[in-house]
């Protein structure tokens, strides 16, 4: 997914000349290519996400669009108030682009397991989070931010992931993307690396062989009230994220609903919390976190 994306801003900088990139000393053997290729907007700020935030912020004040890219948890936990008070506030074009989103670096430990970050970030009314389940879906959701510039969340996983969207197409804020059909009114809702966990549930159990798969790209506060229309056109919805479950995408589901018996027709399935201090790949991971294919 992150080759995806810098392959696709290198792309769409030669033609919008705002676009600005920011690493915290990271992502090298990945954004060597913008670098080389604007080196006028491109800045290494060093370990300093407090300072990265607020010098984003500044930038996009004077009209750039500005991405900030780094290892989920640092540009989003390690600067949280400069994302409120300063982006957010003034409702400027920043995108926080993270890499490592669920337990993509299980291997690292809990410092860089990204299992909070949506409950941070939605909680932030002004952002639009964008958390594509693989890298088909990543060059949508950044196609989108483009033509949508303002205060955005992009969370990536790391790299390697498998396409499981067949084609590109232009998507919405709010609205679901569908990637397997099924007739049977019953689908997982996933976002993020939900779609990767979807997927291998239904071939490793026969309860979900009839379940199709929606996924949820654009979400956030403001998108909340599309959802109920959406709901009903299933009778059974199991949402499915690699994020703890308070705070998460399937609580944001069950806020999303105004007709109260909705909820009767919705399951979430999240890490569980004892997954805190575990280390370990990510497969391994997720199995010690309650999901079992």
């Amino acid at each position: 997914m992150r080759n995806t994306f810098i392959k696709n801003l290198t792309e769409a900088a030669y033609t919008n000349d705002k676009i600005v990139l920011i690493v915290g000393d990271l992502g090298y053997s990945v954004i060597e290519d913008f670098q080389e290729k604007f080196p006028d907007r491109f800045y290494n700020a060093g370990i300093s996400e407090q300072n990265i935030a607020s010098m984003a912020a500044g930038l996009a004040s004077d009209g750039f669009h500005v991405f900030i890219y780094s290892i989920a948890n640092f540009p989003t936990f390690r600067c949280a108030e400069q994302l409120r008070n300063d982006v957010g506030y003034h409702n400027l074009s920043v995108t926080v682009v993270t890499v490592g989103g669920g337990l993509a670096y299980g291997n690292l430990g809990y410092s860089h397991h990204a299992i909070q970050d949506l409950g941070l970030m939605r909680l932030f009314p002004e952002f639009e989070i964008a958390s594509p389940g693989d890298p088909i879906e990543t060059e949508m959701c950044l196609d989108y931010l483009l033509r949508n510039p303002g205060p955005s969340y992009l969370r990536l996983k790391k790299a390697g992931e498998p396409n499981y969207n067949l084609v590109v197409k232009e998507i919405k804020g709010g609205f679901w993307n569908e990637i397997i059909r099924s007739n049977s009114r019953k689908t997982f809702l996933t976002t993020s690396g939900g779609l990767h966990i979807a997927q291998q549930l239904k071939k490793a159990n026969d309860k979900y062989t009839d379940h199709g798969i929606y996924t949820c790209p654009l979400w956030g506060a403001k998108f909340k009230g599309l959802q109920q229309n959406q709901i009903d056109m299933f009778d059974e919805i199991v949402t499915i994220e690699d994020h703890l479950l308070d705070c998460g995408f399937g609580s944001w589901i069950r806020e999303s609903v105004t007709d109260p018996t909705s909820h009767i027709k919705i399951t979430n399935m999240a890490l569980g919390q004892d997954i805190i201090g575990k280390v370990g790949s990510e497969e391994y991971l997720l199995k010690q976190g309650g999901f079992n294919f």
